[in-house]
């Protein structure tokens, strides 16, 4: 092995492995995995290594980014669950649970009804929380870039399955109209989490099931941060579509946003622990 592969590998491989958070792992097709135990809930985490990609709707090329992640990540291998959520911190916010009896969901659906500032307040947030055992390695929410490159898994199509989807690949309303009147008529739920086909990088659900919140303020399409202030809070980026949302706001590159305070039935998340 020469000088410039071993550094490519300390720059796409984890060090260490296995992580010191890990109660189980090894590597498969897809690659590396591991899992973090929480309180009898298992997570599973895949190994996503550094590289480059063309970040954007890769139907106007000329406005997509050339976009570097410099370092890898573990990314869980799908949206938190409501079972996770618990074991962390005691409680169930999600309205497709058990206990809806006309919409029933399960420990295993994905959490809903969380905000940014309950996944991310600190101290008291579920990362904070969690970062209890993770032997302190803070768990974080990723960013859209890193999100997005994880979701296409080196596609350049409009989904990681290529430019169409059928609800046997996403859970996603193909009844949405884009217009005010669309949550009053909007049915349907989350699904369990690894329902679905994988990712190339064999990620659960990145399309689709619930929206899921990234760490930075969105911003717009020519790349400006939203505006903010007293009266207009910040608006945090949301990736994925969900349940409630059409085919289009479930492509890779489509983004969209929300104040930090803001809960939804289809609003949940992933989290990452870096190496």
């Amino acid at each position: 092995m020469n000088a410039v592969s071993r550094e490519e590998w300390r720059q796409r491989g984890p060090a260490p492995f296995p992580p010191r958070w890990a109660s189980a792992w090894g590597d498969d097709r897809f690659g590396l995995w591991a899992e973090l135990a929480v309180a009898g809930v298992v997570q599973r985490l895949r190994w996503i290594e550094a590289g480059r990609f063309l970040m954007g709707d890769e139907r106007q090329p000329e406005r997509q980014v050339e976009t570097r992640i410099a370092t890898g990540f573990w990314l869980a291998d799908s949206a938190c669950t409501q079972a996770l959520w618990q074991a962390v911190t005691g409680s169930n916010p999600s309205q497709f649970s058990a206990n809806n009896t006309t919409h029933p969901g399960s420990p295993q659906h994905p959490v809903e009804q969380v905000s940014w500032n309950d996944i991310t307040a600190a101290g008291s947030g579920f990362l904070a929380r969690l970062q209890s055992f993770s032997q302190g390695v803070p768990p974080e929410l990723p960013t859209e870039a890193e999100w997005e490159y994880a979701c296409r898994a080196d596609a350049r199509s409009a989904y990681s399955f290529g430019d169409e989807i059928t609800p046997a690949q996403v859970n996603y309303n193909q009844n949405y109209r884009d217009d005010v009147g669309a949550f009053w008529v909007a049915s349907g739920t989350t699904v369990a989490v690894k329902s679905l086909p994988v990712n190339p990088w064999r990620l659960y659900e990145m399309h689709g099931n619930v929206a899921e919140w990234c760490s930075n303020v969105a911003k717009d399409d020519d790349g400006m941060m939203a505006e903010s202030s007293d009266d207009t809070p910040a608006q945090h980026a949301l990736r994925g579509g969900s349940w409630f949302h059409g085919a289009e706001q479930a492509r890779s590159a489509s983004h969209v946003a929300a104040e930090a305070a803001i809960r939804s039935r289809f609003l949940g998340f992933r989290f990452l622990l870096r190496s």
